[in-house]
Order: structure tokens, then C-alpha cells, then sequence
């Protein structure tokens, strides 16, 4: 294949302007080649490294799904970092253009004075349908739009998500130009920050959706003022953990909190039945990516729910895999997780309700993966009273890894559009090296034009018809047209709420906003209670929950659907319901949970928040046989949070014909029961028996029963004392001693660590006793010790690595008071952290070590994991091997 010269894109030593030469790359089995001007066909992989990151060969660079096709709709100089997109009802794709994402840490940023002016939404149009946009509109620019990260347009307006604030943009005249702007909301956390707030989505409830890392920390109105929640309480860190799911009204005023305790809740999406879904982004290096259906009212498990710790801190029932680990899955009361993604910087997310492309794709979760060079569709699968998901690439970057899809939209015609950071790294460190490129694609069938329907909003026949559109701006132009028609809409909505043949979704749509017309509404929503297909009841009946305080009645209608999904929203729907009606209802959803299913379970724990007592003593009572005789049942006693469920934990937890690895899960529960001395005595009078496994009993018994138990009672404390007695010299001693903390151990501590100060048992001894003594003890007993006594000690605490420990061993190394055997022992020691190696550089550094301690301590840092560190321990060798006394260590 002929190859075009390079010399043909460079102009004066910069790279010529190919925004908009037309490239395409269909999903075949083929080599990827780019169509370019001269419809010359370059090998990808022929090209330079400088050429591939040309515009014309960006398709070239991806791998798209069997019958698809990427095009290059935009890229730069025209966008420069497109951190999200939307699309209008005409087809124009909105961009937030956010050049100054992260200043400090581009490494070509070469800012023209254009884009110094601030960070921008852009208006990109294609207007002779040939799929590449040719005509730009600055929509907004200032210096307080800072690293944009979620944009949704609704009509005439805009609502833009940059913490810490959310703007919403005005174009009161026509011009597509932004006339007005208002704070709606502000006081967010995360300015400059991929964790603050992100994107609004319009729901089909007439309702916006939106979310925040765990950046956020608060949301407040536009003036300042505390936001309420539903139960009146402030949205901040003191109420709610980490990152937050919101769900308001078009005014921006009613707000609620729909579910809590992720770490990035990265961009949303919301199905026509109303379900909710986000990616979530894991620590990074823990391949823990997910991606969550959004529970109503759910913790989803990123620290700790009772004590706040992250998922690194041990704790009994530990998850094998670091996947579920990270989420805290094996704890009652988190929701579970639909899928692992693996690797990756989850950014922007859509539903493909459409029919464009092939078939595999329809009604899917559609998500871009930064981190995986990635937009991939998430089919979804029922499980139980949950969901479950596979991964189906749509667009890779295989051959060009600067591919960093930020986010995707779903077009008018049904195609996709793709944003494209185009850049080299990507996260919170590495992201933003290169802001000068961007790329937004569209995903279609080969050949197909972009084409954007026109729709009458002046008829309902023609607002109904947009209402079906795979985008939200069209959909949103359609909900207030109908709205506006009032019930001379109901007719056309009926016919498509009532069309057998019709995709489900679309009938969704269409009750959602009969439900909002008054005088119509209720004999739809009961043809939808009974409907065959379930997620038709589902909508109903989140249909109903937003207009009547009190759904019970129609919630009975539901309670004995064979469904298990159904089923979990009506235990979702009576959280917070303290009414006797709420109460039957809860007993008799309970008494259908068959177990083995974590959604139902979690959905009866949400149900039953704040009345646990009640709910827990109605379900044993009708009852016939023993609660504990079912899998279902000991479920739901491990779920409750209710000390009614002490006894029934007790006996779980000590049933030895199970295997204790399976009876972890019962101890773990008891650190979610009110608090109280009445599960400490339960857990106490574990202590007392002789099984087999009784000393591992013990200690999980004595873990769980509280500091203030055992710290104020005498028998807690009897109970303490005899186990490690009973332990003393082994790891279980070690771990009920770093729990408690007992100071009358700190003797035995001593001896320990000064006994087996090279084994892991006595490092660790050394490390509790440093931790618990207070320090005028540690050198009491230090100085009171013979030499080697010392030198064991100091071996002992050498990798603790905190200021205390290097403190003291620098103190040994450097006083002279000390003998010069002990002063080279702690010398040694003091590089034996990772900490501890960087202290013996700056020492040597500033010249304050000299002689046989200088030598001993870069002997200590010569075998050091950091090349950096052994190289420049090198430098400072000035002792031969025989010069070191290496007996004393």
C-alpha cells in the first residue's frame, strides 16, 4: 500500500489541521486501515508513532464490533478534552471542553488565549448530514467554568456539574448563546477532582438524576443553605458515607438520597422502568471496577458502615477475592454488586434503548472505560430479585491505547456518539498529560447517515412519538409537550401504554406520564399492576410511591407476585412505613424469601430499617416451624437489626456440626446489633464451653463483645485474662492483645519481642508493645535491659516504620551513651523500613553519621527492594566488609 509522506502533515514544525477528513473502520476480521482524502489506505500499524496520533488515522487505531462502524465526528483543534457530552433534539452534540482539567500535571499544555479564557461548552453540529460535524458553537466560556465533568441539555437550558457547584446555563433568545447563568446547587467537594459531582440525567419519571464521589461530601442549595433530605436531615459526611446517588425535582428543591457508600459513583443512567445503574471506581490496582443497579435507600459497602474503615482493615468473614473484598460483600446490610468490570477508570454511561445497532446491544447498559480504552455494553441477566451482567465490547482502542472513551451518548438515529480524551495516561495522577487532543466518534451500522427525526410537540400524537426517541432532550421536549396536552394526551399515551406488541420500555414511558395526569392516571396504573410482563408492575408501582405518601394498598396488590423483583420493591416500598398494614406486608414478603438470594434480602433489610424489633417479632410469631431450620431463615436472622436475633446468632455461631468458616458470617453480625450488654453476655457465655474448636470460639467471641464490655466488666475482663493465658506465645494472643490493649500485657509484650525478635510472632509482639507502652516504659525497659536484650528490642520494632519506631532508632544509632555494639545494632535497624530507608539516606545526606554507624547503617539499606535506595547506599561505602561487626546483629 502506497504510504503518504509525513512531511505532508507537518506545516512550520506543527501538526496540520485534520479535524474533519473523513475516517472510517468497520468491525470485521481484517486489518484496521484509515480511509483517508485521496481514499489512500495506510497499514495502521505501518505508521510513525508521531503519525498515528494524527485525526486521519484516529478509526484507524480502534476495534469495533461486528457490524459497526466508528467515524471521527469532531476531534482537535476544534476539542481539546471533552470530559462529557449530551446530545440535543436536534442532533447537536454539547461538549464540555475542559482544558483546564488538572493544570499542574499537563506536560503539553500550550494554552492559546482563547482557551485561557476558561473552560468551554461547545456546540458541535453536522448540518449536511455527511456524519462529521462542520459547524462550532461556543455556547459558554469563563474563568469560574473549572474542569466541567457532566453536562445534560433540556431544552433551551443546561445543567453543568463542576464542583462545587452545578450551574444551570440559560439561552433565553435563540442564539445558542447563554443569556443567563445560575448556581442551583454549590458547597461541593472535589473542585479539580474526578470524585465531585458529575452529570444529571433525565429520568422518565419527569425527574433528574445525579450523583458524587466520595469527594462530595455535602450538597447544599444555590443560595448556601442546608439541603434536607427527605427525613429532614442535611445531605453531608455526617448523615451519609462517601459517595452519594440523588434523585430531584425540576425546581432543584425536593431532594433524596437514593443510595450511599460508593467511592467514585461515576456517571449514571436511568432505565424507562426507572432503575438506576452507575460504574463505581475502585482503589486504584484492585481490579475491583463495578458496576451497580442502584437500590433504593442501599448501602453499597465502600467502608465500613458501623466503625467507617476501609475495606484493608481485617475484619471476621473476610471475602477471598479482593473484588468483593474492596465492596465489603460478606457484610449484611451492603447490596451486592452486578458485575466485576476488573481494571479500569469508569467514566460515562448510557442506556441504548434503540434498535440501530445490532440486536446484542438493545436495551443495554452502554459504559466508557477510560482505563480500559473501552466502550463496552453490560447485557443483563435477571438473578433472583437482582441482576447479574456480561461485558460485550462495542469500540477498543487495541492498537491505540491513547483511546480514553469519557463518555457516551445515544443519538437521535440510535447511533452512538463517544468522547475521546486522547490522551496517554489516564487517572488521578497520570490524567490530563496531553489536553491539546480530543476525538468524539460515532458508532453506527456501515454506511448508515446521520439522520435526526423531526417531531410535532403540537400534537400528542407527534409528542407521543418523540417520547419513544433513544434521547433524553427529546424525551424531556416530549414529557412537557404532553404534559401541556393534559388529559387530550391520554389517548395517544394509551395506545402505546396499552400496545401488546409494543417493546415494554416504551409502554413504561408512556405510564410514567399518565401517572402525572390527574383524572387519568390510577385506571392505568392498575392495568399495569396486573400486566404480564413484571417490570411493568415495577414501574407501577414506583409509579405510585411518587404521588401517595402511603402506597400500601397498591402495594398488597403485589405481595404474592411470583416475581422475586416485584417482590423486592414492595419491600423497598415500605422502608420507613410503621403502620400495621406495612408490617403484614413485610411478614408475608419475608415468609416467600426461599433464600440464596442477596437482593431479596437486602430489599426485606431495607424494608425494614428503623423497625427492626417489630417486623423481627411478627415473622417469628407466624411462624409454624423453627426459625433456624431453613436457609431462608437463618438469612434473615443474620440480616436483622434486632437483639430479638441474639439468641438465634448464638446458637448459629457455635452449631459445630457446621464447619466454622461457614459460622464466620453469625460472629460478623453480631458488630451490626444495637449496642448493649445483652449480645456481650450472649458472646461471653460462648467462652464457656469445649467444643473442639473452643479456643477459635473464644476469640471470635472475645473480637466481638465490645471494648466497653470488656474494659468495665469484671467478666469480660476474666474472660480476657484466661484466653491469654491461655495463648500466650501465639498469634491468637497477639490479635486479642493489639484488640484490647491491656496494659498489664506490656511485660509480656517485652518479653516476646525480645525472645523471638526474627520471627513474625515477636515483630509483632514488638510492634503492639511499642504501640500501647507509654514511651517513658519502652525505655525504661530499654535502659534496664543487658546489651543484647536491647539489641533484640530494637531488632524487634525495626519495620514498624512509623515516627515513633525511627525516633527511637535513630536516638540508639546517634547516642553516644549507648554501647557502640548497640549503636550499630539500631544503625542497621533503622533501615528496615521503607520509611526507615529514607531516614538513612537523609541522614547520610546531612553528614550526621560517621565511622562504624555510617557503615552499619548503609549495610542496612544495601539489600533494599528500590534500585534508587541500593544505589545510593553504593555512594556511601567507605568500610570494607571486615571493618562491620555483623555479630551483633
Amino acid at each position: 500500500m502506497r504510504r503518504i509522506p509525513s512531511s505532508l502533515f507537518l506545516v512550520a514544525g506543527s501538526i496540520l489541521s485534520l479535524s474533519f477528513l473523513p475516517g472510517t473502520y468497520q468491525g470485521t476480521n481484517h486489518s484496521a486501515g484509515a480511509v483517508m482524502a485521496t481514499d489512500t489506505v495506510l497499514p495502521y500499524d505501518s505508521l510513525s508513532e508521531q503519525e498515528k496520533r494524527f485525526p486521519a488515522h484516529a478509526v484507524a487505531g480502534l476495534t469495533v464490533a461486528n457490524g459497526l462502524e466508528a467515524t471521527l465526528f469532531a476531534s482537535e483543534p476544534t476539542i481539546s478534552n471533552p470530559t462529557s457530552i449530551d446530545i440535543d433534539d436536534r442532533g447537536r452534540v454539547w461538549v464540555c471542553d475542559a482544558y483546564g482539567y488538572r493544570p499542574g500535571q499537563s506536560s503539553t499544555r500550550k494554552a492559546s488565549k482563547e482557551k485561557l479564557a476558561g473552560d468551554r461548552i461547545l456546540i458541535l453540529e453536522d448540518t449536511d448530514g455527511d456524519g462529521k460535524a462542520d459547524k462550532t458553537t461556543v455556547f459558554y466560556q469563563g474563568p469560574e467554568l473549572n474542569s466541567p465533568l457532566g453536562i445534560l441539555v433540556i431544552g433551551n437550558k443546561a445543567i453543568v456539574s463542576q464542583s462545587p457547584y452545578v450551574w444551570l446555563f440559560t439561552d433565553t433568545n435563540g442564539d445558542d448563546k447563554a443569556d443567563k447563568k445560575e448556581i442551583i446547587f454549590r458547597g461541593i467537594r472535589g473542585v479539580q477532582h474526578d470524585h465531585g459531582v458529575h452529570a444529571f440525567v433525565f429520568g422518565p419519571d419527569g425527574k433528574f438524576y445525579f450523583n458524587f464521589g466520595n469527594e462530595g461530601r455535602q450538597l447544599l442549595n444555590g443560595r448556601g443553605g442546608n439541603l434536607l433530605d427527605e427525613w429532614e436531615r442535611p445531605i453531608n459526611f455526617r448523615n451519609y458515607k462517601q459517595g452519594l446517588v440523588f434523585r430531584c425535582d425540576e425546581e432543584f428543591k425536593t431532594i433524596e438520597v437514593l443510595g450511599e457508600n460508593f467511592r467514585n459513583s461515576v456517571e449514571l443512567a436511568v432505565d424507562s422502568y426507572g432503575t438506576v445503574w452507575q460504574s463505581d471506581h475502585d482503589e486504584d490496582g484492585n481490579e475491583s471496577v463495578r458496576i451497580n443497579y442502584v437500590m433504593e435507600d442501599g448501602n453499597f459497602g465502600y467502608v465500613d458502615e458501623m466503625k467507617g474503615t476501609t475495606w484493608r482493615v481485617v475484619r471476621t468473614n473476610l471475602e477471598d477475592e479482593i473484588p468483593r473484598r474492596h465492596w465489603h460483600q460478606n457484610d449484611p446490610g451492603v447490596v451486592p454488586n452486578v458485575l466485576h468490570t476488573g481494571s479500569g477508570i469508569p467514566t460515562g454511561m448510557a442506556i441504548y434503548e434503540s434498535q440501530l445497532l445490532p440486536r446484542p446491544f438493545w436495551d443495554q447498559i452502554i459504559h466508557s472505560d477510560a482505563g480500559a480504552n473501552v466502550v463496552r455494553a453490560y447485557p443483563v441477566q435477571n438473578d433472583g430479585a437482582g441482576y447479574k451482567a456480561a461485558m460485550l465490547p462495542i469500540v477498543e482502542g487495541k492498537r491505540d491505547t491513547w483511546f480514553r472513551p469519557s463518555d457516551v451518548s445515544v443519538a437521535p438515529d440510535g447511533s452512538l456518539i463517544v468522547a475521546d480524551l486522547y490522551d496517554p495516561g489516564v487517572g488521578q495522577e497520570a490524567s490530563a498529560s496531553d489536553l491539546n487532543r480530543g476525538r468524539i466518534y460515532r458508532i453506527a451500522p456501515p454506511k448508515t447517515p446521520y439522520r435526526v427525526p423531526v417531531y410535532d410537540y403540537n400534537t400528542p400524537e407527534g409528542a407521543v412519538a418523540a417520547l419513544q426517541s433513544p434521547t433524553m432532550s427529546i424525551r424531556y421536549k416530549a414529557w412537557h409537550a404532553l404534559l401541556n396536552h393534559r388529559r387530550a394526551a391520554e389517548p395517544a399515551l394509551e395506545e402505546l401504554f396499552r400496545a401488546p406488541a409494543a417493546n415494554p420500555r416504551l409502554r413504561s414511558r408512556a405510564l410514567w406520564v399518565l401517572n402525572r395526569i390527574e383524572g387519568v392516571h390510577r385506571r392505568h396504573l392498575e392495568v399495569a399492576f396486573r400486566a404480564i410482563n413484571p417490570n411493568l408492575s415495577i414501574t407501577a408501582l414506583r409509579a405510585v410511591r411518587q404521588r401517595n405518601s402511603d402506597p400500601t394498598e397498591y402495594i398488597k396488590l403485589l405481595t404474592s407476585h411470583p416475581d422475586p423483583q416485584v417482590r423486592r420493591e414492595c419491600a423497598l416500598a415500605i422502608s420507613h412505613n410503621h403502620t400495621y398494614e406495612a408490617e403484614r406486608v413485610w411478614v408475608q414478603l419475608a415468609r416467600q424469601y426461599k433464600g440464596n438470594d442477596r437482593w431479596y434480602l437486602e430489599a426485606l433489610g431495607i424494608g425494614a430499617e428503623g423497625q427492626w424489633d417489630r417486623l423481627f417479632e411478627a415473622w417469628l410469631q407466624t411462624g409454624k416451624t423453627d426459625p433456624l431450620a431453613t436457609p431462608a431463615g437463618r438469612d434473615i436472622v443474620w440480616r436483622a437489626r434486632t437483639n430479638l436475633a441474639i439468641p438465634y446468632l448464638a446458637t448459629l455461631a457455635t452449631d459445630n456440626s457446621v464447619p466454622l468458616k461457614e459460622r464466620l458470617r453469625y460472629f460478623r453480625a453480631f458488630d451490626f446489633l444495637p449496642r448493649g450488654y445483652e449480645k456481650s453476655l450472649a458472646l461471653l457465655k460462648m467462652t464457656r464451653g469445649n467444643a473442639s474448636d473452643q479456643t477459635e470460639i473464644d476469640k471470635l467471641a472475645l473480637w466481638h463483645m465490645g471494648r466497653e464490655f470488656v474494659r468495665d466488666s469484671y467478666q469480660g475482663r476474666q474472660a480476657l485474662q484466661r484466653f491469654l493465658n491461655k495463648t500466650y506465645g501465639t498469634q491468637n494472643y497477639i490479635e486479642l492483645v493489639s484488640r484490647y490493649e491491656p496494659e498489664y500485657e506490656n511485660d509480656r509484650l517485652f518479653r516476646l519481642a525480645t525472645s523471638r525478635p526474627n520471627t513474625d510472632l515477636g515483630r509483632d509482639a514488638g510492634r503492639q508493645f511499642l504501640k500501647q507502652a507509654e514511651e517513658s516504659y519502652f525505655w525504661d525497659k530499654f535502659h534496664n535491659s543487658n546489651d543484647d536484650t536491647k539489641i533484640a528490642l530494637l531488632a524487634s520494632i525495626k519495620g514498624v516504620g512509623n515516627r515513633e519506631s525511627l525516633t527511637i532508632l535513630g536516638n540508639a544509632a546517634l547516642d553516644p551513651a549507648h554501647n557502640m555494639k548497640v549503636r550499630r545494632a539500631a544503625a542497621r535497624f533503622l533501615g528496615g523500613s521503607w520509611e526507615g530507608e529514607d531516614t538513612v539516606i537523609n541522614l547520610l545526606k546531612s553528614g550526621r553519621l560517621h565511622g562504624e554507624i555510617k557503615a552499619a547503617a548503609v549495610d542496612g539499606i544495601s539489600n533494599a527492594f528500590r534500585k534508587e535506595i541500593r544505589d545510593a547506599a553504593d555512594r556511601y561505602i567507605e568500610f570494607s566488609e571486615a571493618s562491620i561487626d555483623k555479630s551483633a546483629f
